[in-house]
């Protein structure tokens, strides 16, 4: 049987750049000075950082080196975010019984109910 997830997930590049983002912040430092350090654009910094843009692993790089982190500290705190995002993972058949238990006395699967108020 098919899984169903209730929650969309997050792409990586949106964790890897609300990270980036954070640390910047973190350091009272604008996209101007991080962007000159790492030898890219503001614009395209910009874009990183909104998770708008898939950043090369040159790019990361070279990001981390401006902001003095690691990318082992990067990819652990876009890790740790991640779990933070984890969507549960319900089975259909699971559903299908909750459902029917919570079903009016009465009623089957797939009956239709019109409930006005």
């Amino acid at each position: 049987m098919a899984d169903v997830t209730y929650h969309h997930r997050p792409l990586l590049r949106t964790l890897l750049g609300e990270v980036l983002r954070r640390r910047r912040l973190e350091q009272e430092r604008t996209l101007a000075e991080v962007a000159r350090d790492a030898c890219v654009s503001v614009q395209y910094l910009s874009e990183v950082e909104r998770g708008r843009k898939e950043a090369s692993s040159e790019i990361v790089a070279a990001v981390c080196d401006s902001l003095g982190i690691g990318l082992a500290d990067l990819l652990a705190e876009v890790g740790r975010d991640l779990t933070v995002h984890r969507a549960p993972v319900l089975r259909l058949e699971t559903a299908r019984l909750r459902r029917a238990e919570q079903a009016p006395r009465g009623f089957r699967s797939g009956d239709v109910v019109l409930l006005a108020a």
